[in-house]
């Protein structure tokens, strides 16, 4: 029996640090040649421009009884060969899965056999034809009676057992990383159905889903860095949006109560586990409701996507037991006053403030012009971040670091805004929105000021926005939630370049 599938030892490896370049240059030498007899045969497997497909592998699998003995026709890419003379095995995998082929040279002729022996290599895109039996080892397979050759592969597949395990080459080649890793095509599918059950909760919720500008014609005084680019036929300077809030509120103004948008965020800024400098959000904002009604909103929308998506509320991440069902919520200063023990109450001046932060090691992200909500905000940071696990939403933020919430009536200092976290990570970022233009304005102003003390001279103050908020935005809640870590977290991705089929990456020289 000749063995023809990927094992390890063969010169089937795409990766040349494991297997060698010379190899590899040589399987893809064999395969042109294998391509320019095919052609000059008038055989041009490139010239198909349809194959009908009435089967795929897990429908047949899980209904044998309905197609046991009858015809199908179906596709896709050769992932095993096992050669035995007049007989042949192979195993095709689909867009559902894999199904075994049986190959005889009686059924198919003894030219197209020969042709199927010497011609065909793994990774070939193959269309066929047979009827659906189960070996005498039980194993549902299509028994052939037409075979074609749909697409030459010109390069070799990994080897089976080993598959793709290089990561950076997982993320570069991730054509290559879903043939070779079904796991892979899970997580995607996954990613898929997530942002399906996002928006059918949110439809049934009223909202309605728009698109907004993404090319913008000034850089605002957010503290995010965007990309920025030029515009030939204007001949001026774009900012790709860092947020898609501000447009999204206007829509508020103009009498669309609830609105959502499900938009790509560019941001020049660093790469970790948990950032990408393109990555996705879901924006939504509802008119005459606040915070309050936004943590009812957030929770329940978490509730019923990992129940839809994953059959429990009770999920694994990372090794860690998360129940998605329990949320619980703290004020900042009761946060800070449970994880490091200080209470924000005793600060009665910057100064205060500054003192107890030294006292208990935690820098001051402003030095010496650091105010009491500044100092807040460390001590969240250093104590508080990485100790929220469960789910828990953190509410009543600084002004100092909320430039677009709305202030407590009840104590001005404090803005109506929450962050929730899980695993120690923040999922999403919702206010009561600030809807007084003269405060939103003095407030944008302070913050482009602070960006020009820093060497930025391009930030400017949003005036069209301020224009729209002069018009009357009503109460609103807004919240901002970012997709990619949803989909982390319920398919248990360690990276944020699991769940982005196109992770940003440094070219190669």
């Amino acid at each position: 029996m000749e063995e023809k599938k990927n094992v390890p030892g063969k010169a089937q490896a795409a990766q040349p640090a494991e297997n060698g370049e010379e190899a590899l240059i040589e399987q893809a030498r064999i395969r042109r040649e294998k391509l320019a007899k095919l052609c000059a045969e008038g055989k041009n497997p490139y010239a198909h421009t349809k194959y009908d497909v009435d089967a795929d592998s897990a429908s047949v699998k899980a209904d044998f009884a309905a197609y046991e003995g009858k015809t199908v026709s179906m596709a896709g890419r050769m992932m095993s060969r096992r050669i035995m003379g007049k007989a042949s095995f192979s195993h095709i995998a689909d867009k559902s899965g894999s199904i075994q082929i049986y190959v005889t040279r009686q059924d198919i002729g003894d030219e197209n056999y020969l042709s199927y022996k010497k011609d065909f290599d793994i990774g070939d895109i193959v269309g066929f034809k047979g009827y659906v039996f189960k070996t005498q080892t039980g194993e549902i397979s299509v028994h052939v009676t037409e075979l074609t050759m749909l697409s030459k592969s010109l390069l070799p597949l990994p080897e089976k057992y080993n598959g793709l395990q290089n990561q950076d080459l997982k993320y570069r080649l991730r054509h290559l990383d879903l043939i070779m890793n079904e796991d892979v095509k899970k997580t995607f599918e996954a990613r898929s159905k997530i942002l399906k059950e996002l928006r059918a909760y949110l439809d049934g919720k009223g909202y309605l889903e728009v698109d907004t500008p993404v090319l913008l014609t000034l850089e605002i005084g957010a503290d995010a860095r965007p990309f920025k680019t030029h515009h030939n036929a204007l001949d001026i300077d774009m900012y790709m949006r860092i947020e898609t809030e501000l447009y999204l509120k206007r829509l508020i103004v103009g009498g669309m109560d609830r609105v959502y948008e499900v938009g790509r965020i560019f941001r020049n800024e660093g790469m970790d586990a948990f950032h990408n400098p393109e990555f996705t959000t879901i924006e939504m904002y509802q008119a005459y409701t606040d915070y309050f009604g936004m943590m009812d909103l957030i929770e329940d929308l978490y509730k019923t996507v990992t129940q839809k998506v994953c059959g429990t509320l009770d999920i694994t991440y990372q090794g860690t037991l998360i129940h998605m069902g329990e949320w619980t919520r703290m004020t900042m200063a009761e946060s800070v006053e449970k994880y490091a023990g200080v209470r924000f109450a005793d600060w009665q001046t910057d100064e205060d403030a500054r003192a107890a932060a030294k006292a208990k090691g935690v820098e001051l992200s402003h030095g010496e012009a650091s105010t009491k909500g500044h100092v807040l905000i460390d001590f969240f940071d250093a104590f508080v971040e990485d100790k929220l696990i469960q789910p828990t939403v953190i509410y009543d933020y600084p002004v100092e670091n909320s430039p677009l919430a709305k202030r407590k009536v009840s104590d001005p200092g404090f803005t109506e805004r929450f962050e929730y976290f899980i695993c120690g990570h923040e999922y999403g970022n919702a206010f009561s929105e600030l809807n007084d233009p003269i405060d939103q304005k003095q407030r944008f102003a302070r913050q482009v000021e602070a960006k020009r003390a820093a060497g930025n001279t391009e930030a400017q103050v949003d005036e069209d926005f301020i224009n729209a908020l002069e018009y009357g935005l009503p109460p609103t809640g807004g919240l901002g939630m970012g997709v990619d870590r949803l989909v982390m977290l319920l398919t248990d991705s360690a990276t944020i370049r699991d769940v982005i089929l196109f992770p940003t990456m440094k070219p190669k020289k």
